[in-house]
């Protein structure tokens, strides 16, 4: 039996407790790993139909109460699907004409005129389409398996292409704005005052924002939402721009994040993710901040659990074990790779 050098012992006792290390992050201190990252008694709900396996965008219906809009990101075909909330099935599977073959959709949002924008705005080339898409059609009053005609409208960016996957609607000026996506910080693009379906429509860009891959409107329009893989912000809207810095939103841990939208009432944020059977989970908006400096918008701190008694400390969110289960696996990667490059530095012995 060959013996392991004692070079190789110590990485391997090394390399396990690192993995140790991650597993426990993984289970214990990353946002939404646990059951506890889901708000008791709030509209949770899990997409059941097998045809949505990327769902990448989310909005809430007005005139059906508990039913969500979703589509998936490619590969489909020109497809829109209802979710019931209550039951996680499908209950109508609109099916859009006049429009060309969508590309890359990665977003929908509900217009004041009663209209679904749905984003064909993807890059996945990062920028290498010189034009991209916006289909638009009514809500359907009856759900059901329906087509419709859509208006198909032609967007370019005043600074060049780039990858986008968040298209927002105010839902009071009806302004259309998409959020590009980058690792250094992507932009915010303001749509011109009404889309025309002849002739291209420039955004431009109004604001700098951070790694985007979906975006809401409180229903006031008061607030922006913007989350990405690993964090989501809420910034007070006003003048059409979004101010400040914005404020944590305790959104949970989902992999592949990659939408939300707010309910009708306003009172809750729904963040959904890729994947078969995926999970959209619903977090409460919290009241806005007081005090001197503070920024209205939810998600300002995280709120006591229902029922606890006024004053009550908050229980530990998502957004602060997220910050320890990093540190965590940041720990037990710089032990995995010290430890590797211990032995390659050593070698066997002979």
């Amino acid at each position: 039996m060959r013996l392991l050098p004692s070079s190789a012992v110590l990485a391997s006792a090394l390399t396990a407790s690192a993995l140790t290390a991650c597993a426990l992050a993984a289970v214990v201190l990353l946002p939404g790993a646990a059951p506890a990252a889901e708000v008791p008694g709030a509209a949770s709900f899990t997409i059941t139909d097998p045809r949505i396996t990327e769902s990448s965008g989310l909005a809430a219906s007005r005139i059906h109460p508990g039913v969500y809009w979703t589509h998936n990101d490619s590969d489909d075909g020109p497809y829109v699907y209802a979710v019931d909330s209550a039951t996680g099935r499908t209950v109508a599977r609109v099916t859009l004409t006049g429009i060309g073959r969508p590309r890359d959709v990665e977003a929908i949002s509900l217009g004041p005129d009663g209209q679904l924008y749905v984003g064909d705005i993807g890059d996945n080339r990062d920028g290498t389409w010189d034009h991209v898409w916006i289909y638009r059609f009514p809500e359907p009053k009856e759900l059901g398996d329906v087509t419709v005609k859509a208006a198909q409208f032609t967007v370019r960016y005043a600074d060049g292409p780039r990858n986008a996957e968040a298209l927002m609607v105010h839902p009071v000026t009806g302004r259309v704005y998409i959020a590009s996506k980058n690792e250094n910080g992507g932009g915010l693009y303001e749509g011109p005052e009404q889309l025309s379906t002849a002739g291209e429509n420039v955004f431009r860009r109004v604001a700098e924002v951070p790694w985007v891959t979906d975006g809401a409107f409180s229903p006031d329009g008061g607030r922006l939402t913007l989350r990405g893989y690993f964090a989501a912000r809420t910034y007070p809207w006003k003048d059409g721009r979004p101010q400040g810095q914005g404020e944590k939103v305790d959104a949970p841990w989902q992999g592949q994040a990659e939408s939300v939208t707010y309910t009708a009432d306003g009172s809750t944020l729904m963040f959904g993710a890729e994947g078969a059977g995926s999970r959209v989970v619903a977090v409460p908006v919290a009241p806005a901040s007081a005090g001197p400096g503070a920024s209205a918008g939810p998600g300002a701190s995280a709120s006591p659990q229902p029922g606890a008694p006024p004053g009550a400390a908050p229980p530990a969110g998502p957004a602060g074990s997220f910050g320890k289960g990093a540190l965590v696996l940041a720990g037990g990667l710089v032990l995995v790779f010290g430890a590797r490059r211990l032995v390659r530095r050593r070698g066997p012995s002979a």
